[in-house]
């Protein structure tokens, strides 16, 4: 009887839950807006041929419905023949696997678009093997296939200037967007470029192997506006810099210099003078033996000259050694350090044994650990036998 009685009960509250939970739905939907209800029915429909082609490819669908999920759900898509043209390059299934998963658009472009797009990039590359190792590393800058005639234009006036084609290939992969608009954009900022070197009393003789080294070390150099070449010199010529200064600092920070602005200098050098209690003619001599107090914030600079102070650095040091200002705060403090275990104290000495790369350093202090465990011979003290 009793278990009877529970029964009922449980039933009784079971229906007055359930109700509830309706009724609370219901107010739910009312306050939902109505995109929210069409959540499942939004989404498109994946094309199951593309999806079957991709999984024969061993292409990860999990991958691409993450990253580009729309990409499944597009009408047309030529995964047999872009699978095609990349085999014909020399790409195994594994390689042609890991393009289509990193950039699964390339299945969206027309095969005579990517056949196209391959004879043109072939002009600039060394040979096959090359291009599919540029494709597989920058697969987006390859299958943008949009701007096919401003690529092709940019490349015939990159090749006219006799630049490397090593040069013209990494530009493409890494700042496809300098090719990918009109041409008369480059030339003007290639003019500014010539223009400025020739100023600075370079030789026109050495142009073209300035320009290439400033292009492999910042590819998107072509996208800067030519104007902030032309601020940046103009402010450090009101500085006093002479034309030959200026030069050996265009040839210091190469591209970098495109990237300065001439408030952010004005405040980085206020702050070096300031720290260093400099005049203006050792300022310029700071600034020349270490141009990248140039485009160092003012957080970075105040925190690395106040860690060259806490490791026991001098003011003088400092000025005598400004590429110091170049290490981080642990750099100092390890290259210290391990100089320190061997008896070497930085404080009575100059900084410049540890400034430096890793390998400079390495051999300057190769030289001071050498020095202690062989000391100099000297040839008039007589001879113990």
């Amino acid at each position: 009887m009793n278990a009877v009685l529970l029964l009922q009960r449980s039933a009784v509250m079971l229906r007055i839950t359930t109700a509830s939970l309706c009724a609370s739905c219901q107010k739910m939907r009312l306050l939902l807006p109505p995109s929210a209800s069409l959540t499942s029915h939004s989404k498109r429909e994946e094309n199951q041929r593309t999806v079957d082609s991709l999984y024969e490819l061993s292409v990860d669908i999990r991958k691409v419905r993450k990253v580009k999920g729309w990409v499944l759900s597009e009408k047309t898509a030529y995964v047999a023949e872009t699978a095609g043209l990349l085999r014909d390059m020399g790409a195994d299934t594994a390689v042609i696997a890991h393009i289509l998963e990193t950039h699964p658009e390339a299945i969206l472009c027309r095969p005579e678009d990517v056949e196209a797009q391959r004879d043109l990039w072939g002009s600039v590359c060394s040979g096959q093997r090359t291009l599919l190792s540029i494709i597989e590393k920058f697969p987006a800058s390859f299958f943008t296939v949009s701007h096919h005639s401003n690529q092709q234009a940019n490349i015939l006036y990159l090749q006219s200037l006799r630049l490397n084609k090593k040069i013209i290939s990494k530009l493409m992969a890494s700042a496809p967007q300098s090719f990918s608009r009109p041409v008369e954009s480059n030339q003007e900022v290639i003019h500014t470029l010539r223009e400025t070197y020739l100023d600075l009393g370079g030789d026109e003789g050495n142009l073209r192997v300035w320009l290439q080294k400033l292009l492999s070390q910042n590819p998107y150099i072509l996208l800067r506006p030519a104007e902030t070449w032309r601020d940046s010199l103009g402010f450090l010529r009101e500085r006093g810099f002479t034309t030959e200064e200026l030069l050996s600092l265009v040839s210091s920070l190469r591209a970098s210099i495109s990237e300065l602005q001439p408030e952010a200098m004005h405040q980085a050098l206020a702050y070096v003078q300031d720290a260093l209690s400099c005049s203006e003619d050792e300022l310029k001599q700071v600034v020349i033996r270490c141009p990248a107090v140039l485009y160092y914030s003012l957080a970075t600079l105040a925190g690395r000259f106040q860690g060259l102070m806490d490791a026991g650095a001098s003011v003088e040091q400092v000025k005598e050694s400004p590429n110091a200002l170049e290490l981080t705060t642990q750099i100092v403090l390890y290259r210290i350090q391990k100089l320190a275990s061997y008896g070497y104290d930085v404080r009575s000495g100059s900084l410049d044994v540890i400034v430096g790369t890793k390998k400079d350093f390495e051999m300057s202090y190769a030289k001071l650990n050498l020095r202690q465990q062989r000391p100099l011979f000297n040839p008039v003290a007589p001879l113990r036998c």
